[in-house]
């Protein structure tokens, strides 16, 4: 038996012309979609590209293990990056959450300039102009940008708690650094995790701008195959084999994000607690 629906205020109950349309609508968006990848799939048999030829490089030991340290690589850059840009974004976030003007002004301006600014301009500009190391120039460009972001995402996470929360534990006695990091902050996380998982998803897609400045990371590795392989559209098969890793990694960062919500979810820490019925009220001879 089906679960009946109830309103929202930000939503209206479809009725049963609306659910009509919606399944038509559902019906034309996946024939589209079937038709694309159809042709999509067309295109790539018509210029051979599952022939065996053109697929046996990557039974070659050599190229596994240059597939295998790209990928290393991109880990170890990604790894670096999110956690500074985790680090970077919470310090930027505290500073722009400050009762001082002069530290708020601060965090506000470093946050709007590198959140204003180009990655690959950063990452190009340490590693030309500052001539930084590709490893070191990757992570300082990406971890600046994504700090940035990070940073705006953790201070609007901050003000979306309902205000009588904090005041309620300023009213227990609690230090501003108190309410923030046991009040604040731990309610603040749920609704800030999709956003952080996005902006890791973007830091990890991020990554591959490291071929551009001589890092061997994954995709630097793909073109380095591309580049040595003697039949025509070389691209497309280190392509095919290059995206669904890309794709399994982010998946698994959002995977990630579902299991870290759901095991707080079942925190019983965050779980209400059963409060005992009132005892019956007493009243005195002559007071009723």
């Amino acid at each position: 038996m089906s679960r009946p629906q109830q309103a929202s205020a930000l939503y209206d109950i479809p009725g049963p012309q609306a659910r009509r349309r919606h399944f038509f609508y559902g019906l034309a968006s996946t024939a589209v979609i079937l038709g694309l990848a159809a042709w999509i799939l067309y295109l790539l048999f018509d210029t051979d590209q599952f022939t065996a030829v053109k697929w046996r490089p990557f039974l070659y030991e050599g190229i596994q293990e240059l597939l295998l340290e790209g990928l290393g690589n991109t880990l170890k850059a990604f790894a670096l990056a999110a956690v500074l840009s985790l680090a970077l974004g919470a310090l930027l976030a505290t500073g722009r959450l400050s009762d001082h003007r002069p530290v708020r002004w601060i965090a506000t301006l470093f946050v709007e300039f590198f959140r204003a600014m180009p990655v690959l301009v950063m990452i190009f500009f340490i590693f030309v102009a500052l001539k930084v190391q590709p490893l070191p120039a990757l992570v300082a460009g990406l971890a600046l940008y994504n700090g940035s972001v990070l940073a705006e995402v953790f201070r609007t996470g901050v003000h979306a708690v309902p205000r009588g929360q904090g005041e309620a534990a300023y009213a227990l006695g609690l230090r501003k650094t108190q309410v923030m990091t046991w009040v604040l902050v731990p309610q603040a996380v749920r609704a800030m995790l999709p956003a952080i998982i996005s902006q890791l998803v973007v830091a990890l897609k991020d990554t591959s701008l490291g071929y551009l400045i001589t890092y061997e990371e994954f995709l630097h590795a793909g073109k380095l195959i591309a580049s040595n392989l003697d039949y025509d559209l070389p691209f497309i098969p280190v392509v095919l084999v290059i995206s669904p890793i890309y794709i399994g990694m982010c998946m698994l960062l959002s995977w990630c994000a579902t299991w870290v919500a759901r095991r707080e979810s079942r925190d019983p820490r965050t779980k209400g607690v059963d409060v005992a019925p009132a005892a019956p009220v007493i009243t005195l001879p002559g007071r009723e």
